[in-house]
């Protein structure tokens, strides 16, 4: 199989989501991505799904049942959920608090309200951010910044 002759750059992020359905509808509905190819592999993925944030990047879903390789061991389901080395990943947006507000909207959790902040100082570079808690337990951010 051949891949597009294209510059290296991120693909996508993979979830283990706890509800399959309940995900693909809050990426969908809440943030605006696509189902772009679902697939399973009999005996390892009960379900998944290539989701498009809309610009070739992706948020890969895995079905509760699937076996993928993943940081660390599996959490038990009496277990609080444990930061490992993703700690987060960003979606840029064109408007912050409507991102926001629409997540909300579709079940996310709040983490951080809309907020500007500058970084630098130099260059000095102006960023509207917000964090919400997908299904999962994901943590999601929304950027909007005419400089990064």
């Amino acid at each position: 199989m051949k891949s597009p002759a294209s510059p290296p750059g991120f693909h996508h992020v993979a979830i283990r989501a706890v509800d399959f359905d309940e995900t693909i509808r809050f990426y969908t509905e809440g943030l605006g991505f696509s189902v772009h190819y679902r697939f399973s592999v009999p005996g390892r993925i009960d379900r998944a799904a290539f989701l498009d944030a809309g610009d070739g990047r992706f948020v890969e879903v895995f079905g509760p049942d699937s076996t993928v390789q993943s940081e660390g061991r599996r959490r038990r389901l009496e277990e609080e959920r444990t930061e490992g080395a993703l700690l987060h990943f960003c979606l840029r947006v064109a408007d912050t608090p409507a991102a926001y507000q629409r997540a909300l909207s579709a079940g996310a959790v709040s983490r951080v309200e809309p907020v500007t902040r500058q970084l630098g100082p130099d260059p000095l570079v102006e960023v509207c951010i917000a964090f919400v808690t997908g299904p999962n337990g994901e943590v999601i951010e929304f950027m909007q910044s005419e400089q990064l």
